[in-house]
């Protein structure tokens, strides 16, 4: 698959998708192919404030749970319900229909240092030799 190339990626794969001081955040193909069937999503209330690198939430799947965390600061305008109901969406459109959160940034700094597309593909490719051999 290919990935966005309007997005940032972080080493824990995420995504964040920037216009102006608004951000979607999500989590990529690869980390949902990693955790399998998503069976659950715990995600912040809006209102709450995110930190860089700190952990807003929790992706569960039929294999593990693992936690989600900030690409960025900010303040969570709007969460994403469909995923309460339908969290296997995440399986089936990680880049699209599942987003995770939208925020409001509040520090925008690091933002530029984060993978572009691809970075990240070619993180994810060094990350699957590491693991293979």
């Amino acid at each position: 698959m290919g990935y966005p190339k309007d997005r940032r990626y972080t080493k824990e794969h995420e995504w964040l998708e920037v216009k102006g001081d608004l951000a979607t955040i999500g989590i990529t193909d690869h980390a949902q192919h990693e955790l399998g069937d998503v069976v659950f999503v715990e995600l912040p209330k809006t209102g709450a404030k995110i930190e860089t690198g700190k952990s807003f939430g929790t992706v569960e799947s039929v294999k593990a749970v693992s936690e989600i965390y900030a690409p960025a600061s900010g303040e969570v305008l709007e969460v994403n319900g469909e995923l309460q109901n339908k969290p296997e969406t995440i399986n089936s459109d990680p880049h699209g229909a599942a987003w995770l959160i939208k925020v409001r940034l509040t520090n925008a700094a690091g933002i530029s240092d984060l993978m572009d597309a691809a970075a990240y593909e070619a993180y994810i490719a060094e990350k699957g030799k590491e693991t293979s051999a």
